[in-house]
């Protein structure tokens, strides 16, 4: 019975297309490696999340980011970043190796989505592949546009 419910997951998850993956104790291992400092009041921090007012005024200081999109092309045909540099690579199209030698090792990244959500896995998992460089904009555009009103833009 055991192996008839295996197989008939096994099936249906390739049926939805999703990928049957299996435990590998090497990536394991280097996921805590790489959470092993998120924890307590600087969790944020460690993961590399920067807030929208953080952002706005390193901007305001002079320094330069390099911003990533990774919001789909039809969420993007609205608004976009304006930034000089700023790239818009959909999430699903960030790992190829044309894209990924898009980024820049040598200069301070930010990824962007909508609420913050695609831009933590995205920005975790370059972390994790080995760009040191790359930051989160917490809350995505919706905190960007919570916080940047009208007495904050001037």
């Amino acid at each position: 019975m055991r192996k008839f419910l295996k197989t008939t997951f096994f099936i249906l998850g390739l049926a939805l297309g999703s990928p049957a993956w299996t435990y590998d104790a090497e990536i394991a291992k280097s996921y805590q490696q790489l959470f092993s400092n998120v924890v307590g009041a600087g969790a944020g921090k460690a993961l590399n999340f920067v807030s929208a007012e953080a952002f706005t005024q390193s901007l305001r200081e002079g320094k330069s980011w390099v911003a990533i999109d990774v919001r789909t092309p039809v969420e993007a045909e609205l608004f976009t970043l304006s930034l000089p540099g700023s790239l818009a690579i959909p999430t699903n199209e960030v790992f190829t190796p044309e894209n990924l030698a898009l980024i820049p090792r040598n200069k301070p990244v930010i990824i962007v989505c909508k609420s913050g959500a695609r831009a933590t896995a995205v920005g975790t998992s370059l972390r994790h592949i080995g760009f040191d460089n790359v930051h989160i904009l917490k809350g995505g555009f919706q905190g960007l546009a919570s916080y940047f009103g009208p007495k904050q833009a001037y």
